[in-house]
């Protein structure tokens, strides 16, 4: 349903007397905000010299962290108030004191989190709206050349410890903590952890194991499975006792080979039982790979060509590859990531060849399989990528996000991506490289809704990441008649940056539910000696 005018007032009569159709009240109330947008700048706050983070879905608070990464300090948002004596306030500029940051935000706390040796990671934090628990993580210093011992995986960097914090946000209180040691995870932008609901995937990198934890409403971090090494609860007390019958065998024929006087370096010939298996999700993958090649082919001939092409001839790279990247599909789904160690630990991952495959936590059954560039795999991207996104069942505001199952302009973009892109095998490369999704990685705001406003992506969108900066106001253009501009958002000083020598970059924080975001400049002027200057706006409706 649409409002008939664009006017704000009509609108509001339009509300009183019209119905939307059923399961569109919100999509309805959302094109109010065509009319309530952040028209007014107040460029270069004064604020505390911290490093925002983003605010909660919710929009209850703003999360910051101190600059030596070491506190957590949380905000209240709140509207700007103050007093004008004149008639006409609204063409007034604002008081002074007005234009400060504790204007618009409140501080709740201001808690510790690191201990001397340790760092915030400032890049990772997950909320829990339905408790309003918040997941913060702090560790020491990465080990690039670290020895792979205990069954670690070579050329993966060591973090001595990794803590995540589980803590009340209302009062800062932490609830629980969970320590790795001698482990790495994957902490930027919650790459190695995935939210669903109250269930916790932690994807330990070195050791090649998804920890499954859940988050009681006590607050307690209670581990619940672990997947990797052994798939089934019951899998560790089978294989020992299997390997104690196996070392009981060994002793029998080592005596009596010791009593037949042959001595053939017995200890050096025995293999190890602990390294004589795959581990468990490793066996699952590589029997459904094996399986499915044989179902194709009823031939015999056929089939052993066939297995022997695309399953033998591969077979080291398959037993090679390890594990990126998890998410949630469902409670009792997770899709994983796998690829070589190299692309594990890159920055640029996506020029590695990967594959993804969908589990079974409660059958320990691999269901599907795919390469990152099948174009099965990307059909159900384009068509269904909401069902990737896995968000929350109580996180209302998360089920709006425009993508390009759910909005034909986003679909509109993506295809005529698809047209030019030179070749489309690389296309869904790209495309699907993003799968498994990281975890609340993208904003709610309604003024990222693709339905109400047009902008350039380039340059702002709702994914959680730095933007390459422009002295330019970025501008947000209605998709509806009168098709016009509605507002401008511009990151940095207002008079723009002279030094074309500097190198610009600049991220937004959208509030989820008021028109109000902060936008962060940064710059690195290269001329030495090297400066690193930070600007912080306040964007907001008047």
């Amino acid at each position: 349903m649409f409002f008939k005018s664009s006017n704000i007032t009509a609108r509001i009569f339009d509300r009183q007397i019209c119905t939307p159709a059923p399961g569109t009240n919100v999509h309805y109330a959302r094109k109010f905000y065509e009319n309530l947008v952040p028209s007014y700048t107040v460029y270069e706050v004064e604020c505390p010299d911290h490093s925002f983070r983003k605010f909660t879905d919710d929009g209850q608070y703003l999360i910051s962290f101190s600059r030596n990464q070491q506190e957590l300090i949380v905000y209240r948002p709140r509207w700007l108030s103050f007093s004008c004596k004149d008639e006409d306030c609204d063409n007034h500029d604002l008081p002074l004191k007005a234009k400060r940051f504790e204007s618009f935000f409140t501080q709740l706390y201001c808690v510790p989190l690191a201990s001397c040796n340790e760092l915030i990671c400032k890049d990772f934090f997950l909320y829990m709206e339905s408790n309003k628990f918040g997941l913060f993580a702090t560790s020491t210093a990465q080990v690039h050349d670290a020895p792979a011992v205990g069954g670690a995986v070579q050329g993966v960097p060591s973090i001595e410890k990794i803590t995540f914090h589980l803590l009340r946000l209302e009062d800062g209180f932490v609830l629980d903590e969970k320590v790795f040691c001698n482990d790495y995870v994957n902490l930027a932008h919650n790459l190695g952890v995935f939210l669903y609901d109250d269930l916790l995937a932690i994807v330990s990198l070195r050791y090649q194991i998804i920890h499954i934890l859940q988050i009681r409403d006590s607050g307690n971090l209670v581990h619940v499975r672990a997947i990797g090494e052994f798939c089934r609860e019951d899998d560790e007390l089978f294989l020992n006792s299997n390997a104690q019958g196996m070392a009981l065998s060994d002793k029998n024929k080592q005596q009596q080979l010791l009593g037949n006087h042959i001595d053939n370096n017995i200890h050096q010939a025995q293999p190890n039982p602990g390294n004589s298996f795959l581990s468990g999700i490793k066996q699952r993958l590589l029997s459904f790979m094996f399986r499915g090649l044989w179902n194709e082919e009823t031939d015999d001939t056929l089939r052993v060509q066939k297995i022997r092409q695309k399953f033998y001839f591969h077979f080291q790279d398959y037993c090679d590859l390890i594990i990126w990247k998890v998410q949630f599909l469902d409670r009792h789904h997770l899709l994983i990531k796998f690829g070589s160690v190299d692309g594990g630990v890159s920055r640029h991952a996506d020029t590695h060849p990967a594959f993804v495959a969908v589990y079974n936590m409660d059958t320990t059954e691999i269901v599907s399989f795919y390469q990152n560039s099948a174009d099965e795999l990307y059909m159900l991207f384009e068509q269904f990528c909401d069902h990737f996104y896995a968000t929350s069942r109580n996180s209302m505001h998360m089920n709006f996000i425009s993508s390009h199952s759910n909005n034909i302009h986003a679909l509109e973009q993506l295809r005529s991506i698809k047209d030019k892109a030179s070749s489309s095998s690389q296309f869904m490369k790209k495309m699907l490289s993003s799968l498994p999704f990281s975890c609340q990685s993208l904003s709610p705001s309604p003024y990222f809704d693709q339905s109400l406003f047009r902008f350039d992506d380039k340059l702002i969108s709702a994914t959680d990441r730095h933007k390459q900066s422009t002295d330019h106001p970025i501008k947000f253009i209605l998709r509806r008649h009168p098709y016009s501009l509605r507002f401008k958002i511009k990151p940095g000083p207002e008079a723009g940056s002279m030094d074309g020598r500097a190198k610009k970059i600049s991220w937004f924080l959208f509030h989820p539910v008021l028109p109000l975001a902060l936008s962060v400049q940064q710059t690195l002027i290269m001329q030495p000696p090297l400066v690193n200057i930070s600007v912080v706006n306040i964007h907001f409706r008047r």
